[in-house]
């Protein structure tokens, strides 16, 4: 199995305390993910979060809809989580968010280790824009929710 990295980074001009919360409400994720996924949070009630939580999704991916189950495996408030795939449409997912003090504001760095069906060219031709795309609309949302923003 081929394993793929995508890291990315943006420096978002609030402080720590401010940025982590709104990551630590997993309904928020719907609110930073490209419309164009369709993509719901579907696990009932309120969701406590922590080492061990289960999160289910719904969504959409090229028109075929896709049920998608996160478990967090790091808890470390407010410096940094790891949430990985259990069920979804990679082969593996594990993406490591990490926030730090920076310049009066927070750098907010993530790392995803992915692989995908279908290997490298899959990856090539598909997976690895896609990726690209829900990132930079990420990024667009939350500078628009923190305020101005220049990526790093």
């Amino acid at each position: 199995m081929t394993t793929h990295i995508f890291e990315t980074e943006l420096w978002l001009p609030v402080p720590r305390e401010q940025v982590f919360p709104f990551f630590a409400d997993a309904r928020k994720l719907e609110s930073i993910t490209p419309p164009w996924l369709n993509f719901h949070v579907i696990t009932p009630g309120e969701i406590p979060m922590g080492a061990g939580t289960l999160i289910d999704y719904r969504l959409r991916i090229h028109g075929l809809p896709v049920r998608w189950r996160t478990e967090i495996a790091v808890w470390e408030p407010p410096f940094r989580f790891v949430d990985r795939q259990l069920r979804g449409p990679y082969r593996q997912w594990v993406h490591t968010h990490v926030f730090e003090e920076q310049n009066g504001g927070t750098r907010c760095r993530d790392h995803v280790a992915y692989a995908v069906p279908g290997g490298a060219l899959v990856n090539r031709l598909f997976v690895r824009r896609d990726v690209e795309k829900i990132f930079a609309y990420r990024a667009a949302a939350l500078k628009k929710h923190f305020g101005g923003a220049a990526k790093i």
